[in-house]
């Protein structure tokens, strides 16, 4: 069976690891899991990743969660855009979250990135998740 929201279950894989304090979590891989797993990492939510062959045309994600005196770096992570109400918006109107300490995940003509660097880009796009 086919899944609706592929970014929406990686990111309840996240959640659901870091409540049960996991070190590493698996999730299938695709282009867009892997473009956020790369903002969630340059901004230092996540320890890292790596992609794994599993079969042929089959790959998963390892996915190393990160924690700072056994709380997990990441208090909320939330699906904003999905699949039966896309949310997009332009830079000027980009909301902050939590004043500035999480950030927004966008999807850009410029590719994934997130809030800070879309307004140094000057550039919107389709919010995919807030991260505090």
């Amino acid at each position: 069976m086919s899944m609706s929201d592929p970014l929406g279950d990686m990111l309840t894989r996240i959640r659901n690891g870091q409540q049960a304090h996991k070190q590493a979590i698996q999730s299938p891989a695709s282009n867009m899991r892997t473009n956020v797993l790369e903002v969630l990492q340059r901004e230092g939510y996540i320890r890292g990743y790596s992609r794994e062959e599993i079969g042929p045309g089959i790959a998963e994600l390892k996915i190393e969660l990160k924690y700072v005196d056994g709380e997990p770096v990441i208090r909320e992570i939330t699906r904003v855009s999905k699949p039966g109400r896309r949310v997009y918006s332009r830079i000027s109107e980009l909301p902050r979250v939590y004043n500035g300490l999480g950030i927004s995940i966008l999807s850009t003509p410029r590719g994934v990135m997130s809030d800070n660097e879309a307004r140094a880009a000057n550039v919107g796009g389709e919010i995919l998740c807030r991260v505090f």
